[in-house]
């Protein structure tokens, strides 16, 4: 039989991600990035980086003696796209976004799993490096922001049902005569591409004649100045209808968060590792950002009964994947 190779499998996480304009950067770093996208772009550039392999990087510190739970230096990747003329940049970040991780780990893990995971002496120097960051870098945010088997209700409030994008997995390339395909999601499933130009290819590797299959893709993306229109509508609704409570302050937290970018942004939700966690059916079926926005119009109109079948409708659904991760 057939060897198939494979690399690490994608994290179970959504994505929310800016892309700015190489204008947003300041020098000399937008010299940097005009230089990067460059060399990614058109035949025989560089492969665009993936937030797999970015995946494979953070895992590689993870299991290292003793572990490095914050990298010694700041990423000096992004994921790039192009839309009509125009060149977006989304910067890793992952050292800013490694410390963030690591301020929510207490509240994941019992004590003696967070130990052992990442021991104290590890936490304590990285705790003391990302304080002096933060003295030097008091403007510093993330580009991207994570949430792990699951997408935060909150995240759709910025897209629309026009704006949903959808490719189920496949065959990489054709299959020529006699060649096995291997399976999506099988032992070669890997992630889909991150960098905003096309679906990337699943992380098992042609060998033995096993072909590569693309992972599926989910994803949204919209113009900073919708996302704002319709976080701003959205928050309003859910201020005048709604106490104060988790929901209300998360959508205040994220519209604070948009408003550090360039206004010409473009702002994108990834299901990312998740697709592997749903079946095909469910993500062709998904229609979360249409839900959300209903459940919105129910409450803007008055109408609680509405807005709360299409609340339960929401969490139960992401419930049952969020519940896989306490499977054996």
């Amino acid at each position: 039989m057939p060897t198939l190779r494979t690399s690490v499998l994608p994290p179970y996480a959504a994505y929310l991600r800016v892309y700015e304009p190489l204008a947003a950067f300041q020098e000399p770093e937008r010299s940097y990035w005009q230089t990067y996208a460059a060399e990614r772009s058109g035949p025989g550039g560089i492969d665009p980086a993936t937030a797999l392999e970015e995946g494979r990087s953070r895992l590689a510190d993870l299991i290292a003696v003793p572990p490095m739970a914050v990298p010694e230096r700041e990423s000096r990747e992004a994921f790039v796209h192009q839309a009509d003329g125009v060149t977006y940049l989304c910067p890793w970040r992952t050292r800013l976004r490694s410390w963030l991780a690591l301020e929510e780990l207490p509240q994941l893990l019992p004590p003696p799993l967070l130990d052992a995971v990442v021991p104290p002496v590890v936490r304590a120097q990285a705790e003391a490096d990302w304080d002096r960051w933060r003295v030097q870098n008091p403007d510093g945010r993330p580009w991207i922001l994570t949430s792990t088997w699951n997408v935060p209700m909150r995240w759709f409030l910025l897209f629309g049902a026009e704006e949903r994008e959808y490719a189920p997995a496949g065959p990489a390339d054709p299959p020529g005569p006699g060649e096995p395909v291997q399976e999506p999601g099988g032992s070669g499933s890997g992630s889909a591409s991150a960098s905003g130009v096309a679906a990337s290819d699943v992380a098992g590797e042609q060998s033995g004649g096993v072909r590569r299959m693309t992972a599926p893709v989910l994803r949204y993306r919209t113009p900073m100045a919708q996302a704002r229109r319709r976080l701003a509508r959205g928050y309003r609704v859910l201020r005048e209808s709604l106490d104060d409570g988790p929901m209300v302050s998360g959508v205040e937290e994220v519209g604070r968060w948009l408003e550090e970018f360039h206004p010409r942004s473009l702002v994108e939700l990834d299901y990312g590792g998740l697709v592997h966690a749903i079946p095909a059916a469910g993500l062709a079926e998904d229609r979360s950002a249409e839900e959300v926005a209903e459940g919105i119009a129910a409450l803007r109109e008055g109408d609680p009964v509405r807005a709360g079948r299409s609340y339960r409708s929401m969490t139960e659904r992401w419930r049952r994947v969020q519940e896989l991760q306490y499977a054996n």
